[in-house]
């Protein structure tokens, strides 16, 4: 078996390490709102649930050359933001989200993406997806040390879920119904793939 040291590794071999293992990854399409009243919309795979008690996610957003991106900087600016699950029927669309706009300019408008208002938060999600998650910001974390910080750890407070009730069966979530997708290494993703149940000791 390979032993490595991750300090000897540049940063995109690690990269590569850690999405080429770590898989399935969810995916969060996060939208955002600058100061300008532009819409960001943006995919992320470093996210996950953090506490169901109050609800919590978790969103780690790198630093691009040191440098923080339009999602944190909005997030930071509002301390709201929208989390999206992305699914068979939009992974296309919300693909397009990630191609490297400056700050005005809107990738909602790029995706062709439909705006729709929150409830409980100022920032607008996107009627495209199933499963809306309005969020308001609980803390953020810096990773790294002086220089050398290279992600943003965003945790989030979920004030509202909007559910599609098509894949809403007495409280639960139909996962055939949602067909979410999720991120594997490079530029591929996958569907759902074979279920199986393993009941837990007593």
């Amino acid at each position: 078996m390979l032993s490595i040291d991750p300090k000897n590794n540049t940063e995109r071999e690690n990269y590569k390490l850690l999405t080429g293992n770590i898989i399935p990854r969810p995916i969060a399409f996060v939208t955002s709102v600058a100061e300008d009243g532009t819409i960001n919309g943006a995919p992320f795979s470093y996210f996950n649930i953090v506490s169901s008690n109050p609800p919590m996610i978790s969103l780690a957003i790198q630093r691009k050359n040191g440098e923080r991106k339009d999602t944190t900087r909005n997030i930071l600016g509002k301390r709201e933001f929208v989390i999206h699950i992305v699914d068979e029927e939009n992974v296309e669309k919300i693909n397009i989200t990630a191609a490297p706009l400056p700050s005005n300019e809107s990738e909602i408008e790029l995706a062709e993406l439909t705006p729709i208002p929150s409830e409980g938060i100022s920032v607008p999600g996107i009627k495209e997806a199933k499963v809306r998650f309005e969020c308001k910001l609980e803390q953020i974390l810096e990773l790294g040390e002086g220089d050398s910080v290279g992600t943003d750890l965003i945790i989030g407070k979920i004030v509202r879920y909007h559910i599609d009730e098509s894949i809403y069966e007495e409280g639960r979530i139909n996962h055939d119904s949602l067909k979410a997708v999720s991120r594997l290494a490079g530029s591929n993703y996958a569907k759902i793939g074979e279920i199986f149940a393993i009941e837990r000791p007593e």
